[in-house]
Protein backbone atom coordinates (compact mmCIF):
# COMPACT_ATOMS: atom_id res chain seq x y z
CA UNK A 1 0.00 0.00 0.00
CA UNK A 2 1.73 3.22 -1.23
CA UNK A 3 0.30 6.84 0.65
CA UNK A 4 1.03 10.53 -0.17
CA UNK A 5 1.37 12.68 2.91
CA UNK A 6 2.11 16.81 3.04
CA UNK A 7 5.40 18.04 4.65
CA UNK A 8 6.83 21.34 5.74
CA UNK A 9 10.50 21.24 5.84
CA UNK A 10 12.81 24.03 4.85
CA UNK A 11 15.91 22.68 2.25
CA UNK A 12 16.49 19.84 0.72
CA UNK A 13 18.91 18.27 2.59
CA UNK A 14 16.70 18.63 5.33
CA UNK A 15 13.67 16.27 2.81
CA UNK A 16 17.00 13.76 1.74
CA UNK A 17 17.08 13.25 5.85
CA UNK A 18 13.59 12.71 6.09
CA UNK A 19 13.50 10.86 3.21
CA UNK A 20 16.26 8.53 4.92
CA UNK A 21 14.72 8.55 8.15
CA UNK A 22 11.68 7.17 6.70
CA UNK A 23 12.86 4.72 4.79
CA UNK A 24 14.98 3.23 8.19
CA UNK A 25 11.76 3.10 9.98
CA UNK A 26 10.21 -0.46 10.62
CA UNK A 27 7.51 -0.88 8.41
CA UNK A 28 8.39 1.24 5.59
CA UNK A 29 8.85 -0.52 2.55
CA UNK A 30 9.80 2.23 0.03
CA UNK A 31 9.97 6.10 0.64
CA UNK A 32 10.53 9.27 -1.65
CA UNK A 33 10.30 12.88 -0.44
CA UNK A 34 9.89 15.42 -3.03
CA UNK A 35 11.36 19.20 -1.88
CA UNK A 36 10.42 20.83 -4.44
CA UNK A 37 6.26 19.55 -4.02
CA UNK A 38 6.75 19.37 0.01
CA UNK A 39 5.26 15.56 -0.42
CA UNK A 40 6.10 12.27 1.10
CA UNK A 41 5.36 9.24 -0.58
CA UNK A 42 5.57 6.34 1.30
CA UNK A 43 5.01 2.62 0.52
CA UNK A 44 4.23 0.36 3.82
CA UNK A 45 5.49 -3.39 4.13
CA UNK A 46 2.34 -5.61 4.13
CA UNK A 47 0.01 -5.88 6.67
CA UNK A 48 1.33 -2.90 9.14
CA UNK A 49 -0.85 -0.70 10.38
CA UNK A 50 -0.21 2.73 8.63
CA UNK A 51 -0.73 5.11 11.49
CA UNK A 52 1.15 3.22 13.78
CA UNK A 53 4.40 3.43 11.20
CA UNK A 54 3.89 6.62 10.39
CA UNK A 55 3.58 8.23 14.18
CA UNK A 56 6.99 6.59 14.43
CA UNK A 57 8.51 7.94 11.44
CA UNK A 58 7.36 11.00 12.54
CA UNK A 59 9.34 10.62 15.12
CA UNK A 60 12.76 9.64 13.28
CA UNK A 61 12.01 12.72 10.92
CA UNK A 62 11.96 14.60 14.16
CA UNK A 63 15.16 13.46 15.46
CA UNK A 64 17.18 14.36 11.99
CA UNK A 65 15.42 17.29 11.65
CA UNK A 66 13.99 18.73 14.82
CA UNK A 67 11.75 21.46 12.52
CA UNK A 68 10.17 18.92 9.85
CA UNK A 69 6.92 18.34 9.87
CA UNK A 70 4.17 15.39 8.48
CA UNK A 71 0.92 15.86 8.53
CA UNK A 72 -0.79 12.87 8.78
Amino acid sequence: MKKTYKIDVDCANCANKMEEATRNTKGVKNAVVNFMTLKMKVEFDEGVNQKEVMEEVLKNCKKVESDCEIFL
